[in-house]
């Protein structure tokens, strides 16, 4: 066998201290927008369950389905939660970099 043909590439990228800061908040703030979509999803899961979102009255789930969901609600907004404190340690050592 053949060894691969790798091109030699090697470029040049230069960013200072500021650019970088302001790529980590960017970031930062992505992951937030992205976590506000997820709990806006949840919400609007909960208000069709409840048949609020598009009244109807085929749009109303059972109990045992009911619970389901709120577990599953639940376990979503669980993990954005970790996911939030995770963010909040990153904003702390870019605040702290910053400083």
């Amino acid at each position: 066998m053949s060894q691969a043909n790798i091109p030699n590439i090697t470029p040049e990228i230069s960013i200072d201290r500021d650019d970088v800061i302001n790529l980590l908040l960017a970031s930062i703030a992505f992951e937030e927008l992205g976590l506000a979509h997820i709990i806006n999803v949840e919400g609007e899961k909960i208000q069709y369950a409840l048949g609020t979102l598009i009244p109807s009255p085929e749009a109303i789930c059972e109990l045992e389905d009911l619970i389901d969901i709120n577990e599953s609600v639940q376990s979503t907004l669980e993990m954005i939660l970790k996911k939030e404190l995770l963010l909040q340690t990153k904003l702390k050592n870019i605040m702290d970099i910053i400083e």
